[in-house]
């Protein structure tokens, strides 16, 4: 049995194209292309039509992917079951994260990590898009919010507040708001996914305020950065806040009101056996996440 090219054809399939799988491989486009090339003669079929706006499965290509698919998932299995077995996990962990998560809290969890097993490395990808984990090869994503796909895994880490903060600069500036009322003279840095018109609970009350907010921002450590350089008030992950509080930095503002709480998840692909490098970071956060979060 000859295996060679075949991880490389179902990547290119995943991916839709033979750049993006080079990618994601980490070889040149070139080498992806002959790999596909010389599986198919080996083979004696086309798997792939080639055409200048995208690459299309033959028939006998559709039956072949979700053969290979099938067989690559149970080689998988069968690394993952046997690495359990191994004293102490090994390899490279890639771990896609927003960028507030990587500019505060995962930096102090992955070197605690990586003293502990110091076989392991981690790749870390910060961006706010939400990545294809098996079309990307990323091990582990950790993500805020409800997952929508469900082909995926999910265990929450924990329930992340959020809290109101400024600058002492611009409280001097601009006052100290204390209520809701107040709430609607200031200016607000607002993160792009939330709707001008922000809604807090105070006393099981529920207050609306239509904020005026002259910076949008796509990026949650942007908007600390903005607040911190007194431009408005910033609502952040109240971990965020007090890391800057201590700093003196910043200050929360109305604390009586609350604007709620976002779930934090470790999200991965579904798998028979879970890798012990997976296993032994997820279990490493949970253990160390209540010094960090505080």
């Amino acid at each position: 049995m000859n295996l060679d090219g075949i991880d490389v054809f179902v990547k290119v399939i995943q991916l839709g194209s033979f750049t993006a799988a080079a990618k994601a491989l980490r070889m040149p486009t070139t080498t992806v292309s002959s790999k596909v090339a010389y599986l198919e003669n080996r083979l004696g079929v086309t798997l792939i039509q080639r055409t200048t706006r995208k690459l299309q499965l033959t028939q006998a290509g559709t039956v072949f992917f979700k053969r290979c698919v099938v067989a690559l998932e149970e080689i998988e299995a069968g690394e993952n079951e046997l690495s359990i077995g191994k004293a102490e996990p090994e390899g490279t962990l890639k771990i896609s994260t927003v960028a507030e998560l990587g500019h505060t809290i995962l930096p102090e969890l992955i070197r605690g990590y990586l003293q502990q097993y110091p076989k392991m490395n981690i790749e870390l990808i910060l961006t706010p898009r939400v990545v294809d984990l098996i079309g990307e090869g990323i091990d582990l994503a950790i993500r805020y919010g409800q997952l929508k796909d469900s082909s995926l895994m999910a265990k929450k880490i924990t329930d992340v507040d959020f809290s109101l903060w400024a600058s002492p600069e611009y409280i001097k500036k601009y006052g100290m708001p204390k209520n809701g009322r107040d709430l609607k003279k200031h200016t607000i840095i607002r993160f792009t996914a939330w709707s001008p018109t922000l809604k807090f609970s105070h006393d099981k009350e529920i207050i609306e305020v239509a904020t005026s907010a002259k910076i949008v921002v796509d990026d949650l450590s942007t908007v600390k950065e903005f607040a911190v350089g007194g431009d408005g008030i910033g609502i952040l992950p109240s971990f965020m806040g007090k890391r800057e509080a201590k700093h003196k930095h910043l200050v929360q503002v109305a604390s009586g009101l609350s604007w709620g709480t976002v779930p934090l998840s470790f999200v991965y692909p579904p798998q028979r056996f879970v890798s012990l490098k997976l296993q032994s970071f997820i279990s490493w956060v949970e253990k160390n996440k209540m010094k960090i979060f505080d």
